[in-house]
């Protein structure tokens, strides 16, 4: 089957939109129709090479769409069935029995190693060259294959077009809180970077009924979408100190949780700084920067603590319909995030979001569909 896909021929290289082969159905494997997907700062960040990945790909991993085809071993999927696609989880090692498959053991060969298990490929160009896949979903496509463990039924009364980035963007920002900061009523958090990542997570800890949420950007007009979505304080750090100001908010004790999605060394810094004693800081861009600190005096001595948040720990089968319920009741509106573009446009989408001229660009690869 030929299909029509965004890809990605060499390191830092735009998006071309080439026809493809899609490779015959395997029996644990899912057609989909992908009606609409989400560009994520993942998907930037291997396209300019902070993650080394093999090219040609397709990449995309927020994507939402209708099956169309299930292999002879695939239970729990009919073609019809709206879906949204998340990330790969083996479901039998330790941590996917345990209910964190974000820690997968597979996790690197499932979501980055680009080829089936046996090393075939799901995509080829016309001359057969394989094209590698990502998070097994390559979602830039008009159509993909995936695995029973990527997908989530939805009702077919929510909107595909703002499902689609709950897939990986929002599901790691409101997973952050909900599954890994677990932030008691009344605490107080501060949020660097207000993009999808960000905005979720201020999201979920307004959900999880944070009496102070600080969020900390550099663009005015995100910081007033923030605020409008639940953030009781804001500063615009090119204008204002933020340790400074959030010490200052806090009776100079500070945060007890803080959330750092700029992935920049000295934001990430003082997200550290601006906790509280016994505070813990999530930093969760992925980035090619590091924080330097000193063990004894940020941490230790004051008890301090940063943790991994993976895909917000979640399990995306749970958790995106949650995050569903909360949208449809008013308290996850997604539809202030977004912008949709014309699957054609994908190069002006991934640098309106790497600009942070658009929050959540969201690709609409079919037309006809009608929520």
């Amino acid at each position: 089957m030929n299909v029509t896909a965004a890809v990605i021929n060499q390191t830092n290289a735009p998006y071309q939109l080439e026809e493809l082969q899609l490779s015959p159905l395997q029996p644990d494997e899912v057609k989909v129709k992908v009606v609409a997907s989400g560009i994520c700062h993942s998907d930037e960040a291997v396209r300019v090479g902070d993650g080394p990945y093999t090219f040609p790909a397709v990449l995309g991993h927020e994507g939402a769409g209708i099956v169309e085809e299930v292999g002879s071993a695939v239970k729990g999927v009919k073609p019809g069935d709206h879906v949204v696609m998340s990330y790969a989880w083996c479901g039998h090692c330790p941590q996917c029995r345990h209910g964190h498959p974000s820690l997968c053991h597979d996790w690197i060969p499932l979501n980055e190693g680009g080829f089936r298990p046996d090393g075939s490929a799901i995509f080829s160009k016309k001359d057969g060259t394989p094209v590698a896949n990502f998070f097994s979903q390559s979602s830039f496509a008009t159509h993909t294959l995936t695995k029973f463990h990527n997908l989530i039924v939805l009702d077919k009364k929510m909107d595909l077009r703002l499902a689609a980035p709950l897939g990986c963007g929002l599901l790691t920002g409101a997973g952050t809180v909900f599954n890994g900061l677990k932030p008691a009523a009344g605490s107080t958090i501060a949020i660097f970077g207000t993009g999808a990542v960000g905005l979720g997570a201020m999201m979920a800890a307004k959900i999880a009924g944070c009496r102070t949420i600080v969020a900390v950007d550099i663009h005015d007009s995100r910081l007033e979408l923030a605020r409008s979505l639940g953030a009781t304080h804001t500063i615009n750090s090119k204008q204002q100190d933020a340790l400074a100001v959030i010490k200052s908010l806090t009776q100079n004790d500070g945060v007890s949780a803080s959330v750092d999605t700029t992935g920049q060394s000295a934001v990430m810094k003082t997200a550290l700084d601006v906790l509280a004693i016994g505070g813990t800081l999530a930093p969760v861009a992925v980035t090619r920067h590091d924080i330097s600190f000193n063990t004894m005096r940020d941490l230790v001595a004051s008890s301090r603590r940063m943790i991994g948040v993976l895909m917000g720990d979640a399990v995306p089968q749970t958790s995106i319909p949650q995050l569903i319920d909360y949208h449809q009741r008013g308290l996850f509106p997604i539809e202030k995030l977004v912008k949709f573009y014309d699957f054609s446009d994908i190069n002006q989408a991934s640098q309106d979001s790497a600009s942070g001229a658009t929050i959540k660009p969201v690709l609409i690869l079919d037309k006809s569909y009608r929520p």
